[in-house]
């Protein structure tokens, strides 16, 4: 890509931190200018209010279930004629927005911005507040924390403690937090029961995601490959693939890893953890999946099998060993 269209991305990567950096001065503004002009027209449904009669017709159709805009190669409809076009680049395999870094192509403008970040490093929302000091420290274990509450908090783990007590079951925790939490248990209505398994929630959207789990629907498609995903935050995970967003970030060498249990599973190659232990032998490991595997010595598990012979092996690398004699 040329020389100027590359600059044309970063300079809008560092206008869109921008405009959201000022967020705030700038609704301020806008809304001082408009302050004497009212929205003309309004959703009969919600009450919220346009100022566009055009904006407002394509809100109604949110409400009606009107997609007009359908899809010639597999059906689907759509609200908004600017996702039909989205959606339709899963067919074409059009993908018109490249990097000038690496050459990655993305079918949305969007996914480009983002990608961009990871050759940039920039860190578009910058915290203010925190500054990494923990002044409370533990005086059993010497672990520190940033705000006194959360030390008395964690004293607790050592004591014993739970001193927040549910009125209802009896039940105590260490956190009032996790009280709150547990109370919605005994607050749950009714109207927020699957009737396929019993199971009751504190709203709508929870059970709704969960009957999702019996329907085996997957209503969130990724725009890039077509893949489904249960719920939107399964699809913003997903989207990682593409964008190759990486956002969780080791502390102690600054490798960054696309999943939460990705960067977890590598602090043990700093702190020498070895939580999975075996019961038989106490031999430790640092990664569950080397866990499982030995304890196949133990259990005597033979998972693969020849297809010639039918014999069973405890290990990958004996079944393809194994493998040689029938050549």
């Amino acid at each position: 890509m040329p020389q100027k269209e590359e600059s044309e991305v970063l300079d809008g990567m560092k206008e869109e931190g921008q405009r959201k950096k000022n967020r705030d001065t700038v609704t301020e503004e806008i809304s001082d200018k408009t302050s004497s002009q009212k929205s003309n027209f309004t959703c009969q449904q919600c009450g919220k209010g346009f100022s566009l009669k055009a904006s407002l017709k394509c809100h109604i159709k949110a409400h009606s279930g009107e997609r007009p805009y359908a899809c010639q190669q597999c059906g689907k409809c759509f609200i908004r004629k600017g996702t039909l076009e989205d959606h339709m680049r899963i067919h074409t395999k059009e993908k018109p927005y490249e990097c000038p870094q690496c050459g990655n192509c993305f079918s949305k403008r969007g996914n480009l911005n983002t990608h961009m970040r990871v050759h940039t490093r920039e860190k578009l929302f910058a915290c203010n507040l925190y500054t990494g000091e923990k002044p409370y420290a533990c005086k059993l274990c010497e672990k520190s924390f940033t705000t006194k509450l959360n030390l008395k908090y964690h004293i607790n783990s050592h004591t014993g403690e739970t001193p927040f007590t549910c009125d209802q079951c009896e039940r105590s925790f260490r956190r009032k937090v996790t009280l709150n939490k547990h109370m919605k248990v005994h607050l749950r209505e009714i109207s927020f029961a699957c009737h396929q398994c019993g199971m009751s929630f504190s709203d709508s959207k929870n059970l709704t995601n969960h009957v999702i789990t019996h329907t085996g629907e997957k209503p969130y498609m990724c725009l890039q490959c077509g893949k489904t995903c249960s719920n939107n935050t399964n699809l913003a995970v997903h989207m990682r693939v593409h964008t190759g967003e990486k956002p969780f970030t080791c502390p102690q060498c600054g490798m960054s890893f696309r999943y939460k249990g990705n960067l977890q599973t590598h602090m043990g190659v700093h702190t020498g953890e070895r939580p999975y232990i075996c019961p038989h032998c106490g031999k430790s490991f640092r990664l569950i999946g080397s866990f499982r595997v030995h304890m196949r010595v133990h259990t005597g598990g033979r998972p693969y099998k020849c297809l010639e012979c039918d014999e069973g092996f405890t290990y990958q690398r004996d079944l393809k060993t194994h493998l040689l004699t029938h050549s």
